[in-house]
């Protein structure tokens, strides 16, 4: 018996391994088969797939294959017969009458060919499981027409079966973008589960500007979905629209709709009202927080909302922000879940009010309360920042490490090492900070690697040569002076560059990336003391100086907004927003300059 077993046991072994070896070998000639048709050798191809067609020929990959080598050495009527036999011994698949069609169409035999599309499709009446290979037949064929007409019938036929995913992607490659829209809300008015990818496909037409013929079909296409069929998908997907286009107020419309029909939960207002701060519509982000510190009962909640409020405060420049913090450590009081209110108010003493040894008071107090080594490196980030404002650059630096040390490849500790590169930068020990930011280059933290990028850029297109002064030195000075609130010192040390020969053996020379900085920076100094025309010399200069240099869309960026913002030179303004949008359709600055040239000139928004 254990012989039998022994037998038995090896002849299923030999047989998979043989089995084993064929698939192998299958493999390997249909890669050889791929190879030549890709080449363009399609008699060698057809040799081979005709081997492997006929060995297995329910694989619909060899058979298309194969007919499209008859195809291209205009062997049509070996294909034709191949389909005809194959549709003689299996009826039921219906789907080969494409291939038979487009084998006539190939021919230029039109009636014939929509002939077969048409028995293909109307085949779904009584077997609608095909209209899945049908309809993708028909659009690897480019016939986009038919595909969607296999798939309307096939949904016609069953109730429960939904193409409108494959009909809206359709659409959009014949840039029939109203009915992809429509097609993508039938998606989701089905079912709802769809409403993500519903926006992952859209997001690919959808773009931040309102005005683009997409963004308006889409909220045209959704208003009527809402108006005949009120349904929450509908609110979420105009305010995730609305988002898009950074029209935060409108999204909170959307959001508060939701909210109040639901009464459930307010994240997706927070994470809005965030957006917004980042997007500077203060007043949007504004609302958001307030209605989340009105509506919500949870404590935590409330403090956040009411962080973003005193950090709106400050940014805005509110005369009450001092009060709007006193009072908010009255009602929620100095503990752990004030952490970062602390940190905020610390920031505000020193950059706002510059009272650093106060805000020193502040943070040391806030170490107290930490719980965390995330709490505590948060913490000692702001005391080494409020050390860089006071001058103690090594104490700082100590801070800076030990958060190192303690959250490594943390989001928290990259900060750090970005603040050990700056504060060797304002020390002028430009070799060190080179080293941290050839690190942080590759953050995964965009604003972090970004923020390294362009100070990394500032010290090795600057930096001297051969020990010849570039005024790199006297830059990151001036640059340690505007970060310490000394506008006069800072621009004190940016006229000696601008002017002294005693500092650089040649002056700076108009066009050079050093000159440029210098005079941005300037021109930001000028804006901060509100001296807008003499910001604006300093932009001009830099335009003057080169008209293509890489600063040169930020210039007119910050012209127009000076103009707009400060001065009220409407016509000025308009200008230069129109230079963005013409000259610098690649700019970050392009969507804003559109709105406000548009809302300039009178367009409703």
């Amino acid at each position: 018996m254990k012989n039998l077993f022994l037998i038995i046991f090896l002849i299923i072994s030999n047989f998979s391994f043989g089995q084993e070896l064929q698939m192998e070998d299958d493999q390997n000639t249909f890669f050889l088969a791929e190879t030549y048709y890709r080449q363009g050798e399609y008699e060698k191809a057809t040799q081979i797939y005709k081997k492997l067609y006929d060995k297995s020929n329910f694989n619909t990959t060899y058979l298309t294959r194969l007919i499209s080598c008859y195809q291209e050495t205009d062997k049509f009527s070996i294909a034709e017969n191949l389909l005809k036999e194959r549709i003689e011994k299996n009826p039921s698949q219906t789907f080969l009458y494409v291939y038979l069609g487009y084998n006539f169409e190939k021919q230029q035999r039109n009636e014939l060919a929509k002939t077969n599309y048409e028995k293909a499709i109307n085949s779904l009446n009584e077997n609608a499981s095909y209209a899945g290979i049908i309809g993708r037949l028909f659009k690897n064929y480019n016939l986009l027409n038919y595909a969607i007409l296999a798939y309307e019938k096939a949904m016609e036929t069953n109730e429960n079966s939904d193409y409108n995913f494959q009909i809206a992607q359709i659409y959009g490659e014949q840039g029939e973008y109203k009915q992809m829209f429509e097609s993508y809300i039938n998606l989701v008015d089905k079912n709802e589960s769809y409403l993500n990818l519903v926006q992952r496909f859209a997001s690919k037409y959808i773009t931040d500007d309102p005005e683009s013929d997409t963004n308006i079909l889409f909220r045209k296409t959704l208003l009527r979905k809402a108006a005949s069929n009120p349904k929450n998908e509908w609110n979420i997907l105009l305010s995730w629209l609305f988002a898009q286009q950074k029209d935060y107020g409108k999204a909170l419309i959307q959001e508060k709709a939701l909210f109040q029909r639901n009464s459930g939960d307010l994240e997706e207002i927070y994470d809005l009202g965030k957006i917004a701060f980042q997007n500077k519509d203060y007043q949007a982000a504004k609302d958001c927080f307030i209605f989340i510190d009105e509506k919500s009962a949870l404590k935590e909640e409330k403090i956040d909302a009411n962080l973003y409020l005193a950090k709106i405060a400050v940014t805005t420049k509110n005369p009450e922000t001092e009060s709007l913090f006193k009072n908010l450590f009255t009602q929620f009081g100095k503990n752990p879940q004030t952490i970062e209110l602390q940190v905020e108010y610390a920031d505000f003493l020193t950059f706002t009010k510059n009272e650093p040894l106060q805000a020193s008071s502040v943070l040391e107090e806030a170490l107290t309360f930490a719980q965390s080594k995330f709490d505590e490196g948060r913490i000692k980030l702001k005391l080494g920042e409020v050390l860089v404002f006071r001058g103690l650059f090594n104490k700082a630096l100590i801070y800076f490490s030990q958060i190192q040390t303690q959250l490594k490849g943390s989001e928290i500790a990259q900060q750090a090492r970005f603040k050990v590169a700056q504060t060797s930068y304002f020390k002028g020990d430009f070799e060190w900070a080179k080293a941290q930011l050839k690190v942080l280059k590759g953050s995964t933290t965009q604003l972090i690697a970004n923020d390294a990028v362009d100070l990394f850029l500032r010290i090795t297109d600057n930096e001297p040569v051969d020990s010849i002064p570039s005024g790199l030195k006297q830059l990151a000075k001036a640059e340690l002076f505007a970060y310490q609130n000394k506008n006069e010192d800072a621009l004190e040390e940016l006229s000696k560059l601008l002017s002294s020969k005693e500092i650089l053996p040649n002056g700076l020379v108009p066009g050079e990336v050093i000159y440029d900085d210098v005079l941005f920076l300037q021109a930001k100094l000028y804006i901060k003391q509100e001296k807008f025309l003499e910001a604006i010399i300093s932009l001009e200069k830099i335009i003057a100086a080169d008209n293509q240099g890489f600063l040169t869309d930020d210039v007119y960026y910050l012209i127009a907004e000076t103009y707009n913002e400060n001065l009220n030179d409407f016509e000025k303004a308009k200008e230069y927003y129109q230079k963005i949008i013409f000259e610098h359709p690649s700019s970050i600055y392009l969507v804003d300059a559109r709105k406000k040239y548009r809302k300039l000139r009178g367009d409703t928004i």
